[in-house]
């Protein structure tokens, strides 16, 4: 499967992130996009439903998202008149983590943080792609160090799948530029500081000369991955 992605990276990657999506959705037939509702997220949001494209798109709902995460969530609906299908963790693991290690577990290591992420993100995804052909993602190698090594294209040997990343090479200038000219609705926490947004106890605002994930976990030094992209 690593020789088709490459494959699939050398017939993509000097295409447009619109061209790409549409020939996914001709190439392919089990193709799923995962939106978090950020501000990649949403382009390739406006992407898929502008053109009626055959991916379907879903969404991990963790139980602790920003409140400002649900209403981008609920106008991106009202835009579009699409289906986005929510997973939410399994109820019993998140009873026996919060039983047994209360609510804010993660803040004492990052093994209690890479054990909430699992529960709360990684084994929902795994529902979400299971017999999924190709997995779209938002990322961008701009968003820090540790996307730069990635390709637009790759194998996920933990998931099994291809997973592909449309907008990789786009800049932020691009971004903000393609959000204006469409009115695409972003999250309010954009203009407050917060350029990438996950859990709301994991996250802060990113202070001026910091990467874009620096406000993910600042609590501890890691790679600043829940484990979805790692």
């Amino acid at each position: 499967m690593q020789v088709k992605a490459t494959t699939i990276l050398n017939q993509y990657k000097d295409l447009y992130a619109l061209d790409i999506l549409k020939s996914l959705a001709t190439d392919f037939d089990k193709v799923v996009f995962s939106t978090s509702f950020g501000k990649e997220d949403q382009v390739i949001t406006e992407m898929i439903s502008s053109q009626n494209l055959l991916v379907s798109i879903f969404t991990l709902d963790t139980g602790r998202l920003f409140e400002e995460t649900q209403e981008v969530f609920h106008r991106t609906l009202n835009k579009y008149q699409i289906d986005i299908q929510v997973f939410f963790p399994n109820q019993n693991s998140v009873q026996d983590l919060v039983s047994k290690k209360g609510p804010y577990s993660f803040y004492d290591s990052v093994e209690n943080r890479k054990e909430c992420c699992f529960i709360r993100k990684i084994e929902p995804l795994k529902r979400a792609i299971k017999d999924k052909e190709i997995w779209i993602t938002g990322l961008r190698k701009t968003q820090s160090e540790n996307r730069q090594s990635m390709e637009m294209v790759e194998w996920d040997e933990i998931n099994s799948i291809i997973k592909i990343h449309p907008l990789f090479n786009w800049s932020d200038e691009e971004l903000d530029a393609y959000i204006g000219e469409k009115n695409i609705p972003i999250n309010a926490l954009h203009k407050k500081g917060f350029p990438s947004i996950g859990c709301s106890p994991c996250t802060r605002a990113v202070q001026q000369g910091e990467d874009s994930r620096a406000g993910r976990w600042w609590w501890e030094a890691s790679k600043k991955e829940c484990g979805l992209h790692s």
